[in-house]
């Protein structure tokens, strides 16, 4: 049920026999199993999670001090649903789509009561519908029958529903309407207004899954350098506090080349989303130029908010996408974190009294991770169109262990692996992605998109990096020991080179006006002068200069300099220039 529904015409069919935090049971309740009931006398928001006998336990979305034995559990017949339609973009809700805005002027304070409601989008704001379709045209699921620009970035289109029948247009019009209002009719009798419900828990239906062959293009250089994702993919971030998983999702977040974003905050602090609040409004997009939340759904379900409203808005997130998908967009999913999201199963499991997994986590966390990351993908959709969802999730692991249930399952699922690393963190060597321990298997189908897009040589550049990498882990074991004075020239070059990888290339400013954004162009760049610096200095070496002279050349360091570099292009082109003179001038 979602919250445009009118609860006046739920009935008092049960009555509450015991509460145990967010965990209610009620008597003589006749329900189904995941209907939205109300409980107690303010009417908290729950959900019917296990039915035995004339005992029905529910799971309540709101605080429940105060809620004792006695009092009346509504039932709504209906399971939990969002609204969708226009207005959803520019939004903030909770876990379970109360926006936060309204219910703030409602109760004309941040601190909301309990049992306050209201609909997910605003039912009486007028809308300019421009129909896309004649009257006599036929229309089936999913077809567009008009649009509304919802925001300066979003075209919204008013769809025929999917579990509507479909049939000839018999009426439309263009005009000004609210989301409730009829804007077509259709010969079956069915009417399409901009309003429409969907239950959280069921997937949008959509065709054939389909292999995707676009990276989500982010604009960070280790990602989309080294371990690319696709559009349609699934990524993980996994890392111990402190290395930066949050910051690292908001880079996403900010500078993905997806249509829509839809970040949800799962039990993460509330200064994290507050810093989103504040940046998206103010940072423009940089495909469009118009303002990043425009394009933009925020979900904030922080640490100090009810723990099941917890676990339902990763739901309320995966069902918002699938709508913008259905539209034929590319939506990318942030949730931040997914740990929160298994540790709110966790409690809601124990207090059911279930038997354990491991570590305490339900026994089917593997089905319920593998439920959600398969909500993502390229769909060949029921119209007939094409849509994607790409969905990253950060994991917390308890100290940094990456052996834990949640990241293990998580792992058997996501096709990308970001794995940060607390020792790079503590360097401050950010995004502190461990190149040794990540690794994307997306990396040969998008292969054929950078080279016809960007250079016809990123994959053969990229497995340059990729075994410079390497050399340089292996050597590091050696060095420790022995010193790096004691390897051989080329080695000690080797050395070198790698260094510039990671301090001028995989390391990225996220608070730099510059380099907080580098396009797939400029990162080939980048990249091409440190081969440029590493295939002139082999040359030097093989003529006989020593490294120390090679290293000491005064070009070497301005390759420190590219990622800040505004005009970049010409900086690049300058610093392979004085590169190849002063090393050439050696011998």
């Amino acid at each position: 049920m979602s919250q445009a529904e009118d609860i006046e015409s739920v009935d008092e069919d049960g009555v509450i026999e015991s509460v145990s935090g967010p965990v209610v049971t009620a008597t003589d309740l006749d329900a189904r199993m995941n209907d939205v009931v109300y409980v107690g006398d303010e009417g908290l928001m729950g959900e019917v999670i296990e039915i035995e006998g004339n005992l029905t336990t529910i799971q309540v979305y709101e605080e429940t001090s105060g809620v004792g034995p006695g009092e009346p559990v509504q039932n709504t017949g209906e399971p939990l649903s969002v609204d969708l339609g226009p207005g959803m973009m520019d939004s903030i809700y909770d876990g379970v789509q109360r926006p936060l805005d309204v219910l703030e002027d409602k109760m004309g304070t941040a601190f909301l009561d309990r049992g306050v409601d209201a609909p997910g989008i605003d039912l009486e704001k007028q809308w300019e519908f421009e129909p896309t379709v004649e009257e006599g045209d036929a229309v089936e699921p999913g077809d567009a029958v008009g649009v509304v620009e919802e925001t300066v970035t979003i075209d919204h289109k008013v769809m025929v529903p999917p579990d509507y029948e479909g049939g000839e247009v018999t009426s439309i019009e263009s005009g000004e309407f609210t989301v409730e209002e009829t804007v077509a009719e259709l010969s079956s009798g069915e009417e399409i207004q901009m309003h429409q419900e969907w239950p959280v828990r069921e997937a949008r239906p959509a065709g054939d899954k389909e292999t995707p062959t676009e990276p989500l293009v982010t604009g960070q250089r280790v990602q989309d350098g080294l371990f690319p994702l696709a559009k349609g993919g699934t990524a993980a971030i996994p890392g111990p506090f402190g290395s930066g998983k949050t910051v690292t999702q908001q880079q996403l977040a900010k500078w993905s080349d997806a249509d829509i974003v839809v970040y949800i905050g799962c039990g993460e602090r509330g200064n994290e989303m507050t810093e989103v609040i504040e940046d998206f409004p103010e940072l423009p997009d940089p495909q469009t130029g118009n303002p990043l939340m425009a394009r933009t759904c925020l979900i904030a379900n922080t640490s100090n908010m009810p723990v099941a409203a917890r676990e339902s808005c990763i739901y309320t997130g995966i069902t918002i996408a699938e709508y913008y998908r259905d539209m034929g967009y590319d939506v990318a999913l942030m949730a931040d974190s997914t740990s929160r999201w298994a540790e709110a199963m966790r409690e809601i499991s124990s207090r059911l009294e279930e038997m354990p997994g491991e570590e305490g986590y339900p026994a089917y966390l593997a089905a319920a991770l593998s439920e959600f990351y398969e909500r993502a993908g390229k769909f060949q959709l029921i119209n007939g169109g094409e849509g994607s969802i790409s969905v990253v999730g950060a994991v917390s692991p308890p100290g940094g262990d990456f052996s834990e249930p949640v990241t293990q399952n998580t792992l058997r699922i996501v096709k990308t692996f970001w794995a940060l690393d607390a020792d790079l963190a503590e360097r401050r060597h950010f995004p502190s992605i461990n190149w040794n321990e990540s690794y994307s298997l997306y990396k040969d189908q998008l292969d054929p998109w950078w080279e016809s897009n960007v250079a016809g040589d990123w994959a053969e550049t990229r497995q340059w990096a990729v075994d410079v990498l390497d050399e340089e882990d292996e050597l590091q074991e050696i060095v420790q020991l022995v010193g790096k004075d004691a390897l051989p020239e080329d080695q000690q070059l080797t050395l070198e080179v790698a260094r510039y990888l990671r301090e001028a290339w995989l390391q990225q400013n996220a608070l730099h006006d510059v380099d907080t954004y580098c396009e797939p162009e400029k990162t080939y760049r980048m990249l091409g002068a440190i081969k440029t610096f590493n295939d002139e200095a082999f040359d030097a070496l093989e003529a006989g200069v020593p490294p120390e002279e090679i290293t000491d050349v005064d070009a070497a360091p301005q390759l420190n300099r590219m990622g800040t570099a505004e005009e970049w292009d010409e900086f690049i082109d300058e610093i392979e220039n004085d590169l190849k003179e002063q090393l050439r001038a050696l011998y």
